[in-house]
């Protein structure tokens, strides 16, 4: 879904692949995230497709397609990650791309919590999309 909303299409025949990606409708796309950066998987050459989504995982994501394609937002408010009484539960792989985007007034989170951890849903996925692009 993020890559189709930048305009990043699948590799055609990728050569280099997570070894889980099989030969899905989303294979070719994970080889080109894999390829720019978008994604690193976890561990071992694997992705693991299947597996749900974290919020954070979905940040650091988006960080790093708007890296690729060189459009990071620029900082509009100093706004600490420490204001957020779940600040600690954010990993620290993840910590840059996601005060890097609450800066930028991407992601704001609700009632004082960004829960990083938790679960990321289509509904959200589309309205941080359609915040970026609109």
């Amino acid at each position: 879904m993020l890559m189709k909303a930048y305009g990043i299409g699948p590799d055609e025949n990728p050569t280099d692949n997570f070894v889980d990606a099989n030969e899905t409708v989303y294979s070719g796309y994970l080889a080109a995230a894999k390829r720019l950066g978008i994604v690193s998987g976890v561990g071992n050459n694997r992705f693991a497709p299947n597996q749900t989504v974290t919020r954070q995982e979905v940040f650091v994501m988006l960080y790093n397609i708007l890296n690729a394609i060189g459009k990071l937002p620029e900082k509009r408010i100093n706004k600490p990650l420490s204001v957020f009484s779940d600040e600690n539960e954010i990993a620290s792989w993840a910590r840059e791309a996601i005060a890097a985007l609450v800066e930028a007034e991407i992601i704001s989170g609700y009632n004082g919590k960004l829960n990083p951890r938790g679960y990321a849903t289509k509904a959200e996925m589309a309205q941080l999309l359609y915040n970026l692009i609109s």
